[in-house]
Parts: C-alpha cells; structure tokens; sequence
C-alpha cells in the first residue's frame, strides 16, 4: 500500500530512535507540532485555492442574451469580461463590474434606472438651490484699461476650438450670478483669458506665467477678498492647454484657487481633481441638433486627427487599414459631419493633450464618443454617469478596441445613443443661456466646490 502523509507522519511519531532514553519523548514532541502544522497549512492553502478558482470562474465570462448580428460577427458566444476590467473611467467609476454597468434584469432587458445622472434627485433639488442663491463677484475693469481686451468680455459671439473659455465669461457677466456686493459673495471669478493672453503681442506665451503673477498681486493688494481664504474661494476659466501652465508663477492659484480648464487630466500637476473641475470643450455649431436614426449608421467606429502622440500613433498601427473602425490622419474624402453621422462611434484620442472638442462633436451628431485618453477627469462627471452614455477604453487596449465595441449588443447601444441624445444639451453654449445647457453645468460645478468650501 502507498505511503500517505498522514501514515508517513505516524511511523514517524512511533519509531523509537532509543526506547531506553527518557528524553526520545521529548525530541520528537516539536518534530510532531511542525509536522501537523505544515499538513494544515497545506490542506488551507488547496480548499482556499479551490475556492477562488471557482468564484473567478463564474465571473469570467457573460453571456449576451439579445441578437446583435448586425454589430458583431460573434453574436452569442460568451465575451471574456478581463479586458472589460481595465476600461476604467477615470473619475467616473469605470465600468469593471459588468453588474453595475449592463444592469440586466432577469428577462434580459436593460433597466435605465438612473437615467444619464448620479443621482438626479439630488441634482435638481441642488440646481433650484444653485439658481436661487449662487452670488459671484467678478473683479471689476473698464474699457479704458491697458489689457481689458483680456479681462473683458468679449463683444461678439464666441467661435473655435477654444471657446468655451470666451462663453462662459461672455454669459457669466450678463446673468443673475454676479453680484457687485462682494460681502454676498460665495466665489468670486478671476477675469483674465488665457487664449487672449495668448494671441496678445505684449504677452505672448511666454509672457503669460509673470503677467497671472502680476495680476494676482494686484488683486491682493487692492482688494482683501483675496487674503481671505489666500484664493481658496477663487476661480479662473481657461480652455487652451496653455492654461495648465500659466500658473507656475503663481503657485496661490494653482494650490488653492478653483481651476475650471479643458485639460483636465490627472497627469498635470497643475490639475487637483475635486478641487478643480473639467471644462468641455466646445466648437459651437449652428442650428438644431442632427438625428440620425441609430440603424441607418454604418460605420462602426471613427476618428479623424494629427498623429502628435503615441496614444494615436498605435491607434493608427493597429486600425488604419481596418474596414469597420475607419481612422484617419490627413484630409477626409468626405465632410467631417457626413463621417459623424455615418458612424455608431467616434473615438476620442488623447493627443498632445487630453482635451479636444471631438467628445462635444459626437454627441452634437449623435454618436457614441470612445474615450481612449487615460486619467482624463471628464466634463461634469460629478453630475453625469458617463457610462450611460460612452465608452471608456484604457489606451493599453486600443488592439482590443474592436472587439470591445462589437462585444456591444444592439440592445446596449441603442440605450446608449439614446441617452447621447439626452446629454447634448448639457454640452452647448447659448449667448443667453439655457437651462441645464454648459453654462449652467459649470455653475452646478462651481456650486458643489462652494458647498465644500463652507464645509471647511
């Protein structure tokens, strides 16, 4: 018969190395105590080991329930969920846990049960709150001052890639937010523009850093209101990349002030999430919104840009040449609108920086936006669930986009577009604004870090 451990371990304890010597006993009790340690260390470790493979087993994989074929070439075959794990949205809460994300109930159908927000309740009841009592004294400046080009509000209606900035501050000092009592006051709104900054012959980019020093010293000294809080109640509005350096000057700022910018991304040292807030970035495009029906779209992913990363850059080794994802780096055969609506989605990649306006354009055209541009802390992510709406996809899985986005049944994407169609609204400037429009989205914004500011 086989020798067991257990029969190995008794002739062991029973073997008498000297029957006559009163210590043998003694010298094999430790022997004993090791030996039946290591078998119930070694029986742990198989019914544990046992126990985890089984659990990750049942979880691996889920199974699509609803036909797809038009989306997918593998329609009803099990979807390994590990690389679903890594899309993380940053800052929104990922969609890791497939539970959370498909909210399947047990028929198989999808339940909205949250609709595009958090919690919607919440917000409403805060929006009312917001509208009622948000105060904001801007600093005050005349026509006749050397730079008011900068600090004032622009006297046209706002256009380009950057302006959202322009927008804001254009709507900001006509509304019922602003207050000339600065003792009423929740924030109060630091003027400058970053993108007139820019373009100014007297600043310039590299001038740009000493002229924020300059301007916060100034304030400090004129006004009090600063040194109150050394600009914890303080905000800036800035939409060109160039913003997130401009404060390396005026350390004040980019510490304590509230920075309401476009390049939102965890990675800039200058950006503080929660302290700070993600401004979207806007090309603002006339006329009513486009609806095309989701099944007349027939392609299946789409992006147009530079290749000034490497993010792009594998996109572009990986997908140049496929026939379902179309990428494009150079001139469109056709209209960049005509291959918006053309597609189910539309990728947003991070370039030389994080922000773009494509994450406004696909919505505006009612396609799913892709966001393949890691630690981006997306626009009003403490009010919306981008997850309802979009696509998060970890830049180290760009060779499994298309799997990821043919892995979308058709049910899911129809609740997708469905709620891009909700969202846009929040994603438009109005020279005089709307509700829930962008503008009033960075009031909410602001009024949540007011709230924490109170609370301190």
């Amino acid at each position: 018969m086989a020798s067991t451990p257990l029969s190995i371990m008794l002739k062991i304890l029973t073997h008498r190395r000297d029957s006559n010597s009163p210590q043998s006993f003694f010298f094999f009790i430790p022997t004993a105590l090791a030996l039946v340690t290591s078998l119930l260390i070694l029986f742990y470790i198989s019914f544990i080991s046992k126990f985890f493979t089984h659990s990750h087993q049942t979880h691996l994989t889920f199974t699509r329930s609803s036909d797809f074929s038009s989306f997918s070439s593998t329609s009803h075959k099990p979807v390994n969920i590990s690389f679903l794990g890594s899309m993380q949205s940053f800052g929104t809460g990922g969609i890791g846990n497939v539970q959370s994300q498909r909210h399947m109930e047990l028929n198989g159908k999808y339940v909205n049960d949250n609709a595009v927000f958090h919690d919607r309740d919440t917000f409403m009841n805060d929006y009312k709150e917001m509208n009622k009592s948000l105060k904001i004294y801007v600093y005050p400046h005349q026509k006749a001052d050397p730079f008011s080009n900068v600090l004032l509000a622009v006297d046209f209606e706002p256009g380009g890639n950057y302006a959202s900035e322009s927008y804001f501050k254009k709507v900001l000092v006509t509304s019922h937010f602003t207050t000339k009592d600065p003792s009423n006051a929740d924030l109060f709104f630091l003027p400058f523009s970053i993108a007139r900054l820019r373009h100014d012959p007297r600043v310039g980019i590299d001038g740009i850093k000493d002229f924020i020093k300059s301007y916060i010293f100034n304030i400090s000294h004129k006004y009090p209101y600063w040194n109150y809080s050394n600009g914890a109640d303080h905000f800036y509005v800035a939409c060109h990349s160039i913003g997130r350096f401009a404060m390396e000057k005026a350390i004040d700022v980019k510490i304590n002030a509230i920075q309401v910018v476009c390049s939102s991304s965890y990675f800039v040292s200058a950006y503080i999430p929660h302290k700070d807030a993600s401004l979207p970035q806007i090309w603002p495009r006339l006329g009513s919104e486009p609806n095309l029906a989701p099944y007349k779209r027939k392609k299946l992913g789409f992006f147009a840009g530079t290749i000034n990363s490497p993010v792009r850059e594998k996109l572009l080794e990986w997908w140049g040449n496929d026939s379902d994802i179309f990428v494009h780096f150079g001139r469109l055969e056709r209209s960049y609108t005509e291959e918006l609506l053309d597609s189910k989605f539309c990728l947003h990649v991070k370039g030389y920086e994080v922000n773009t306006a494509r994450v406004a354009d696909a919505l505006f055209y009612g396609c799913v936006p892709v966001i393949i541009a890691n630690h981006y802390d997306l626009p009003f992510a403490d009010i919306l669930d981008w997850k309802h709406f979009s696509v998060i996809v970890a830049t180290l899985d760009i060779p499994l986009l298309k799997k990821i986005l043919q892995g979308i049944t058709q049910q899911e994407y129809l609740m997708l577009h469905s709620n891009v169609l909700k969202v846009r609204k929040h994603f438009q400037w109005h020279m005089s604004p709307v509700d829930f429009d962008a503008f009033y989205m960075v009031m909410y914004e602001l009024w949540l870090r007011r709230s924490s500011l109170r609370l301190q």
